[in-house]
């Protein structure tokens, strides 16, 4: 518990750090976002007066402060666009982008595990060569790519998935198994291949250790010998990829999400971008930071339950 605890005040001055680079780097943007919402004909003092009430015209200093106290309260602001809430236009997009990455990530460990671990069994055999080339094209193909084709193959020829929408769970789950079926494959095949190539590194390290050969030496089967021996000590290196993955998968699929018309949090952040809404792209931003570090710290905490001689505290036994 020390140690978690030490680790969040530690991400506190990253998250600090984070959030003056996102608002510096949101307002280096070329562009008036009173411009932008009252659009090409407006007048130079209609934009001006919407600049003031938005409180655009104030130095940055004071307007960083002003967002940070307001963050502080859990107030990310309100949209420039609309006047709508950012924490409820994220509350509505970040549960679509949540189910996806968790659904990517059981499509590629569903992959990645059995491909790695047959791989580094028959090393050199037809199996191994067959993972590695699955991997090589799994990671040269682009995820966007694959979802196109899966659109045209089981949407438009066949029928067997709707072509975009999505429907929450709790209205419909067969629908909403339907919708994040195709997205989930298509973006979890690169993942799986990532997986499975780190899987099979490291079992391949590990079954050539002193330890796996006693344990083969004393009868155990070779199914017992990788499951119970070589799996868990290979593990670590799969964790942290694996983390590095679903870190990068939260803010990572808006092109997925785009494909196959799902309402995302990476599409909100696009979108945002795009039409100059400054607090909703600030408030995007520093929730994937908090994401990520969330996930970082989930990930250091595993590694002690994977491997009990890793110590939370910073000692190995």
């Amino acid at each position: 518990m020390a140690y978690i605890v030490r680790r969040v005040l530690t991400a506190i001055p990253v998250l600090w750090i984070v959030s003056i680079i996102v608002f510096l780097l949101i307002h280096l943007i070329p562009g008036n976002p009173a411009q932008v919402i009252l659009g090409q004909d407006a007048t130079p003092t209609a934009i001006a007066a919407l600049t003031a009430q938005l409180g655009l015209n104030k130095p940055l200093p004071i307007q960083y402060i002003q967002w940070l106290g307001q963050v502080l309260q859990g107030n990310l602001g309100k949209s420039l666009l609309d006047g709508e809430s950012v924490n409820h236009l994220i509350m509505q997009r970040l549960p679509v982008t949540v189910e996806l990455a968790v659904c990517t990530i059981l499509v590629a460990l569903l992959i990645a595990f059995p491909m790695g671990i047959l791989a580094a069994v028959f090393r050199g055999k037809w199996l191994d060569v067959t993972a590695l080339f699955s991997a090589t094209v799994g990671i040269a193909v682009p995820p966007f790519w694959i979802g196109i084709l899966f659109l045209l193959l089981f949407t438009v020829r066949v029928h067997w998935f709707p072509s975009s929408g999505y429907v929450p769970i709790w209205q419909n789950p067969l629908q909403n198994l339907q919708s994040m079926v195709l997205p989930a494959v298509a973006t979890g095949i690169r993942e799986a291949a990532v997986l499975m190539r780190m899987l099979r590194g490291a079992l391949l390290d590990v079954l050539d250790m002193d330890f796996i050969r006693t344990a083969r030496a004393k009868g155990m089967s070779g199914y017992g010998v990788i499951i119970h021996h070589a799996l868990k000590n290979a593990l670590i290196p799969v964790i942290t990829t694996g983390g590095l993955q679903i870190a990068g998968l939260l803010g990572g699929l808006v092109i997925t999400e785009t494909i196959f018309s799902l309402p995302g949090f990476g599409s909100l952040l696009v979108q945002s971008v795009f039409s100059r809404d400054y607090t909703t792209v600030q408030g995007t931003a520093l929730i994937a930071a908090v994401a990520v570090v969330l996930v970082n710290l989930v990930v250091d905490v595993l590694y002690s339950v994977v491997d009990p001689r890793i110590q939370l505290g910073g000692r190995s036994a």
